[in-house]
């Protein structure tokens, strides 16, 4: 696992031992940067299921401007943070170790880009959308990005959001909702 592009491009990124994360691979990874690219610079990014910190990590190294990674694990947040400092982006970025909705429940801040990786076997991706379309966390025109496998569902109707159509890379899929702005409510 490595950072594909930008600043720390080729740097080996950790992971932490055991099965507790899996991390996106490198394929998916490319493809997922490839269709938010243009959306990507001088972004706020949450990385909501942080794990290896690889996503938020990748959009650093290609020109977020800050992002925030949570994970609920004490392992996982020492190898984001380890890989924070392999890549040279601790300053642009900040570990929190707390649930996911925990997390959410008492947000203040607001971002541009939401990444979410959960565990596929959870409902927690789930439970993420729905908090989300609760509360206003996503800048108008902001990407949730949910990452998930092949035969999972997603809801097509999110409140407050257009779904984009599924792309799919082996047993992996990829769906992007983005938030409706005002002219958009009209």
């Amino acid at each position: 696992m490595r950072v594909i592009a930008g600043k720390a491009k080729g740097v080996a990124l950790k992971a932490p031992e055991g099965m507790q994360t899996r991390p996106t691979g490198d394929r998916v990874k490319e493809a997922l940067f490839s269709i938010i690219q243009f959306d990507l610079p001088l972004t706020r990014v949450l990385d909501l299921f942080g794990g290896t910190g690889q996503l938020a990590i990748e959009a650093l190294s290609r020109g977020a401007k800050s992002a925030v990674i949570v994970d609920a694990g004490e392992k996982p947040c020492r190898v984001i943070r380890e890989n924070l400092r392999r890549t040279g982006m601790e300053s642009a970025g900040r570990v929190i170790r707390s649930d996911y909705l925990d997390y959410l429940n008492g947000c203040k801040e607001t971002f541009d880009i939401i990444f979410l990786d959960p565990p596929y076997a959870e409902i927690f991706l789930e439970n993420a959308l729905k908090k989300l379309s609760e509360i206003d966390i996503l800048e108008s025109g902001g990407i949730i990005v949910a990452e998930r496998p092949v035969g999972k569902e997603l809801p097509w109707n999110l409140p407050g959001f257009t779904r984009s159509k599924d792309y799919k890379y082996g047993s992996t899929l990829l769906t992007l909702y983005r938030k409706n702005g005002a002219e958009d409510v009209l």
